[in-house]
């Protein structure tokens, strides 16, 4: 199964379809993050097969909703428990990444997974995703953000290369004069 595309997150809930030897059967929900609600059953239904005896022929999906991020304007530090299958083994691994949204940093997870470890999206099982309290992190590029000081420096601006022009009688002016401004600048007014 090719995953291409942006994930978002599902929760899908289904069963097996009541039978008159079971009429009343479990039902069972799930977390899934796929690009959409076509491959969120499909995984739901590969989970499922494996938990209990049940599969898409004799089973019935409830619900599948889009679950969307309540705070998407802020930056969360987000765990993902996973398991992954290379070509020595099956692998768990716990990753961090800072994200708007639990399906962005699921797809950051994706994506740094295949360019990491060359595993492909269809060997990677998310097992679980969980959004960190500064003290929990534990990775240090994640970790560095967590400074109430934090600097984040403006450097030199040179421009678009084709937009500039390719002689001119003076240098560049690379220096940012519309966000740094000293002292001597102000007091000109």
């Amino acid at each position: 199964m090719k995953l291409g595309g942006i994930f978002k997150e599902y929760e899908v809930i289904g069963r097996v379809a009541p039978t008159e030897k079971k009429p009343d059967s479990k039902i069972y929900k799930m977390k899934i993050f796929a690009p959409n609600a076509v491959i969120a059953k499909s995984k739901y239904w590969y989970f499922i097969s494996k938990l209990v005896k049940a599969k898409k022929a004799n089973g019935e999906i409830l619900r599948c909703t889009r679950v969307r991020e309540p705070k998407f304007h802020t930056v969360k530090d987000i765990g993902i428990w996973l398991r992954y299958d290379s070509r020595s083994g099956t692998h768990n691994m716990y990753r961090e990444y800072r994200d708007v949204s639990c399906a962005g940093a699921v797809t950051k997870c994706y994506r740094d997974m295949g360019s990491r470890h060359r595993a492909r999206a269809h060997n990677i099982q998310i097992i679980r995703v969980k959004k960190l309290e500064p003290k929990d992190a534990k990775r240090p590029n994640i970790t560095q953000f967590h400074d109430s000081k934090i600097k984040f420096p403006l450097l030199h601006n040179v421009g678009h290369l084709k937009l500039l022009p390719m002689f001119t009688k003076r240098r560049p002016d690379t220096f940012m004069n519309a966000i740094c401004l000293n002292s001597t600048d102000l007091s000109a007014d």
